[in-house]
């Protein structure tokens, strides 16, 4: 009859232990679904009321301002020679700025 030691029962536990360890590190991962929000024009970005950025520094105080009051879901700086898609999403503000930072155009698209 063969003896079992104590390394034969470690090496034999071993991966139901890494399945444990695994499986806990993976449920940490996991969220809870989004709220559903009720507003239509949530995620929706409107460029009315910014034009006040215009030949102002881009800095990040600016940009920041920007997106709270675009409620854009994605900020895009957008230099000159910084060559763009012509897909339209309506969560996105494009900040385009001149060759010394200077905020020329805000647009939704």
């Amino acid at each position: 009859m063969p003896q079992i030691t104590l390394h034969h029962t470690v090496a034999a536990l071993r991966p139901l232990l890494v399945g444990a360890l695994l499986t806990t590190a993976l449920s940490a991962c996991v969220s809870a679904p989004p709220v559903a929000n009720t507003d239509p024009d949530f995620g929706r970005c409107s460029d009315a009321g910014l034009q006040w950025a215009l030949g102002t520094v881009n800095d990040e105080p600016t940009v920041r301002r920007l997106k709270k009051e675009s409620g854009a879901g994605l900020l895009n700086p957008i230099g000159p020679n910084t060559i763009v898609s012509r897909d339209i999403r309506q969560d996105r503000l494009r900040v385009f700025v001149d060759a010394n930072n200077v905020i020329t155009k805000v647009r939704c698209e």
